[in-house]
């Protein structure tokens, strides 16, 4: 079988998963690490660097990285990753001194940022680190954008967005609140050398059902409401409210009007309760918060009596899947009417750019989004860049604030010359031993067992009459060293030293997992056989070494290693080593 190359990035995105599960690439186990340590500060610095938002994102993110946690392999729950931000974020103190300042040595460069939501104002910090004047353009009140408008504030108060944005500003980046960009064109003769366009994914997808017009009053587009909301529009709701959708804006309507007074709620979607697009926590939150959760049942029409809303009339379905896994809702002919005083439809939302002229060139697709390069976001026109739901459909925070690293690159290397797809840095990979002694590590390594920590959470009656108080209290310093310290610490690789191995099996006898087998060479189908362990999981690539006396190969399946380091310990000949893996991903300024 090929042998694995340790020092190439596919390796570790194999064994650090969180990292690499994360689109922002956050060191999760060093973040977690100083958390443990009480080095509150330190570990939201390299948050910020790497995410801008660990606040924020401390508390709504989508966690893409705890799927991936390995601890999830070898225990019932993965490690609390993403409230783990929240406790660096609620603990840091004063961290002026650990923020960069304003960077005194402008370059003369021109940059606008159109929106001030999380790709844009990603962009702007890590220009504006580069010495480049950047305007952010938003026609809102305040900076934060979706964040702000459209995740209700139980969940994520404005404080922390002023906060975290107000980090953004003090680098000398220039906020030009209500100001409204209502032409591409306009704003392009204004002579900057570059424009970044981060107005998200705007406009809600509307339900075109019989009865709609008649019964407007009370029908609402989900992610509008929940902006009117927001900002004090919206202060009642009626008694009995469907909301329409499975995804997150779906159960953040269905929580919202719960706390507004909403006596019976109801999430009605089309399809099956584990199709749902809605994160698995966030429909279990609802659930416990009383919100009924009906599933397989199409909306046909809305009825009325004199203009007012009375009820949705649904058509049962069936979920079938083909050979080939595709799903079909099948009709069963059974309907059924729901009576409700109000409905909120969250059915998906899209771009809208009814700013930007067709005429100037601008290349749009069959679906009105704009033609990009996936990687670079460059548009057709050089100048112009895209990033965040605006760039390639709606997805979350997080990706957001990567794509707008991944722009603050390619508009970096454009102003500056560079071609922005063969001069793009690379990610800068070390290793550094860990050995202190023969039995010493620089790192604690030893399993904690203890279950995942959960968060305290206010007293439901009372967080249920208030939609401004946020429901999550946070972990205090007890619950975050008992919860960082189960992580398994995957940045510290284990590396094997073929040349220094007496096959004395050591390793293969101390290894609590049982991960490490020494045996004949074969193909991966063959190796995966002769496991010490089982490994079924075939996303897992194995670790693979050769070039022992003997003629066998060294297989360590990395999906159930704990990195626990007993094999570097009871190796006689140092054939095994911990290793630290510092994973700096590429980012704007940095040289290929």
């Amino acid at each position: 079988m090929k042998r694995t190359d340790t020092g190439h990035p596919d390796h570790l995105h194999q064994v650090v998963d969180c990292q690499w599960a994360c689109p922002a690439h956050t060191p999760v186990p060093e973040y977690l690490r100083l958390i443990a340590q009480g080095r509150y500060a330190e570990s939201y610095e390299i948050n910020w660097w790497s995410n801008v938002f660990p606040g924020i994102l401390g508390r709504v993110c989508d966690r893409p990285c705890e799927p991936a946690c390995r601890r999830g392999r070898v225990d019932e729950e993965p490690v609390a990753i993403c409230r783990m931000k929240r406790v660096a974020a609620d603990l840091k103190g004063d961290i002026s001194a650990l923020l960069p300042s304003p960077n005194p040595n402008k370059n003369g460069k021109r940059v606008a940022c159109v929106g001030a939501g999380p790709a844009s104002l990603t962009v702007a910090r890590d220009l504006a680190l580069l010495g480049y004047q950047v305007t952010v353009f938003d026609g809102g009140t305040s900076a934060g954008g979706m964040m702000r408008s459209q995740i209700p504030k139980f969940r994520l108060p404005d404080s922390v967005i002023d906060e975290e944005c107000g980090y953004v500003e003090a680098l000398d980046v220039e906020i030009r609140l209500n100001s409204w960009i209502s032409s591409l064109k306009d704003l392009r003769s204004e002579g900057w050398d570059a424009i970044f366009v981060g107005t998200g994914a705007p406009r809600g997808r509307d339900a075109d059902l019989p009865g709609r017009q008649e019964a407007a009053a009370k029908i609402h587009i989900g992610i509008d409401w929940l902006s009117n909301l927001a900002f004090e529009h919206v202060s009642t709701v009626g008694k009995r409210v469907i909301v329409l959708g499975g995804g997150n804006t779906a159960m953040d309507c269905c929580r919202s009007a719960r706390r507004l007074g909403a006596e019976e709620v109801r999430v009605i979607v089309r399809s099956g309760f584990d199709e749902m697009k809605a994160s698995p926590w966030e429909k279990d939150e609802a659930l416990h918060e009383g919100i009924i959760i009906q599933n397989c049942m199409v909306p046909m029409e809305f009825t009325h009596e004199d203009g007012k809303l009375t009820g949705v009339v649904f058509e049962h379905v069936e979920v079938q899947h083909d050979a080939n896994g595709k799903r079909s809702l099948v009709p069963t002919g059974r309907m059924e009417q729901v009576p409700c005083d109000e409905v909120l439809i969250a059915i998906g939302q899209e771009n809208s750019f009814p700013w930007i002229e067709r005429d100037m060139g601008l290349e749009f697709d069959r679906w009105d989004m704009p033609v990009l390069n996936e990687k670079t976001l460059q548009s057709n026109l050089p100048d112009i860049f895209f990033g965040g739901d605006s760039a390639l459909g709606p997805k979350n925070i997080i990706t957001a604030v990567a794509q707008g690293r991944d722009a603050a690159i390619s508009i970096d290397l454009f102003l500056r010359g560079k071609d922005v797809v063969t001069d793009r840095p690379a990610d800068l990979i070390t290793y550094a031993s860990q050995k202190m002694g023969i039995h010493e590590w620089a790192y604690a390594n030893e399993i904690s067992e203890d279950d995942r920590q959960k968060v305290p959470v206010q007293d439901l009656k009372i967080a249920l009459k208030d939609v401004r108080l946020e429901l999550e209290l946070g972990f205090d310093v007890e619950k975050a060293c008992a919860e960082a310290e189960r992580c398994l610490n995957c940045d510290m690789a284990t590396v094997f030293n073929s040349s220094t191995c007496i096959e004395c099996d050591s390793c293969v006898d101390i290894c609590p997992t049982e991960c490490i087998t020494f045996t004949e060479d074969g193909d991966e189908p063959d190796l995966r056989g002769r496991l010490k362990a089982p490994a079924p999981n075939l996303e897992q690539e194995l670790y693979v070494a050769g070039g022992l006396k003997t003629g066998r190969v060294m297989v360590k399946d990395e999906n159930i290693c704990l990195h626990c380091g007993l094999c570097a310990e009871r190796c006689p000949t140092n054939a095994w080593d911990m290793q630290k893996v510092d994973w700096l991903v590429a980012h704007a300024g940095a040289e290929a």
